[in-house]
């Protein structure tokens, strides 16, 4: 099965990227996913359901160490496949 995770991480600043988002956007590009991509107001991936559910355990786990108060998180079913 292929899952698609769509994230954001809050509090926002405009300015300058917080730590919490730069920590969750490093773990989504160093996980094994594909279509990777990563912005100021949303970040998306794409894989295998093993590698999303671990990425977005890290995510989860890393972003809140890292000062977030707020993870939105939408995890969607894209595809049937092999695991990644």
């Amino acid at each position: 099965m292929r899952l698609r995770v769509e994230f954001t991480t809050e509090p926002f600043d405009l300015d300058e990227a917080p730590a919490h988002a730069l920590v969750a956007r490093d773990v989504i590009e160093r996980a094994q996913l594909d279509a990777v991509d990563v912005g100021p107001f949303g970040n998306t991936a794409e894989g295998g359901s093993e590698a999303v559910l671990t990425a977005v355990d890290a995510l989860l786990r890393r972003a809140l160490e890292a000062g977030a108060t707020r993870i939105s998180l939408q995890v969607n079913v894209v595809g049937e496949g092999g695991d990644k």
